[in-house]
C-alpha cells in the first residue's frame, strides 16, 4: 500500500511538472566539429602553418645535411685517416643532437601556439553560445552529448556567428 501511494504521488508530481518540461528550450553544439570546421579554426590553422613553416624548412634542411654527411662518411670513411673519420663522426653526433634539440623545441612551440589558438576559439565559441542562449531564450545548451536530434543542433549557427579574429 505504501509503495502504491508513493507511485501515485510521484506520478501526480510529474503530471504537474509536465507543462514546465514542455516549455524548456534545449540546444546542442558539437564542439569537436566546430573546432575542425569553423572558418576561424581553419584560418587559425593556416596562420600556424605560415608561422612555423620557415622553422620546419630549416629543420628539414638540417636533417638533409645530416643525411648527406652520413652517406659521405659511409662512402668515404674507409679511405679517410682515423683522426679525420673520428672528427666527422663527432660532427655528425653533434649535428644529430642539435637537430633533436631543435625538433623538440619546435614541437613544444607548435603545441603551445596550437593550444593558445584552440583556447581562444573555444572562448569565442562559448561567448557566441551564451549570446545566442540569451537572445533566443534557451534554457539549456549542451556541448557534449551522446546523441541529439538534428533539430536541436546549433553547431552550424554558432559557426556562422563566429567571426574570424584578425591575424596577429
Amino acid at each position: 500500500m505504501k509503495h502504491r501511494l508513493k507511485a501515485i504521488l510521484i506520478a501526480a508530481g510529474l503530471l504537474l511538472c509536465a507543462p514546465a518540461f514542455a516549455q524548456i528550450k534545449i540546444g546542442v553544439v558539437n564542439l569537436d566539429r566546430l573546432i575542425r570546421e569553423a572558418p576561424a579554426a581553419i584560418s587559425a590553422q593556416k596562420r600556424l602553418q605560415q608561422e612555423f613553416q620557415p622553422r620546419e624548412k630549416e629543420l628539414n634542411g638540417l636533417s638533409e645535411k645530416i643525411r648527406v654527411a652520413q652517406e659521405n662518411l659511409a662512402k668515404n670513411g674507409l679511405t679517410m685517416s682515423e683522426s679525420m673519420r673520428q672528427t666527422r663522426e663527432r660532427e655528425l653526433v653533434e649535428l644529430n643532437r642539435d637537430l633533436q634539440r631543435r625538433q623538440q623545441a619546435f614541437q613544444e612551440d607548435l603545441t603551445q601556439r596550437r593550444n593558445e589558438a584552440l583556447s581562444a576559439l573555444i572562448e569565442q565559441a562559448n561567448r557566441a553560445v551564451r549570446q545566442m542562449a540569451q537572445a533566443e531564450k534557451f534554457d539549456l545548451i549542451f556541448q557534449e552529448a551522446v546523441y541529439w536530434s538534428p533539430s536541436i543542433d546549433l553547431t552550424d549557427r554558432i559557426m556562422k556567428a563566429l567571426v574570424d579574429p584578425p591575424a596577429k
